[in-house]
């Protein structure tokens, strides 16, 4: 598993990246505080509190594309 730091601030932001979540076939989970939610939900992620960085786990092995496809939304 591979965690990242990543922000979503605007409403184009999320549909953005749900729809670059959607294209890999290994689960992806944004947790805050105690909840976690499916990274490919755009309702749950409307649930969490955009207002603060967003920690990601992807549950895959190799992730550099994956970090290269989303580094628009990374916290570094």
């Amino acid at each position: 598993m591979v965690k990242m730091t990543v922000s979503l601030n605007a409403i184009n932001d999320v549909k953005e990246f749900v729809n670059k979540m959607t294209k890999y076939d290994f689960d992806i989970d944004l947790v805050s505080g105690r909840y976690a939610i499916d990274a490919k939900s755009i309702m749950g992620i409307f649930s969490l509190d955009l207002s603060k960085p967003i920690e990601l786990h992807a549950h895959t092995e190799d992730a550099s594309a994956f970090k290269e496809d989303i580094k628009k939304f990374l916290v570094e």
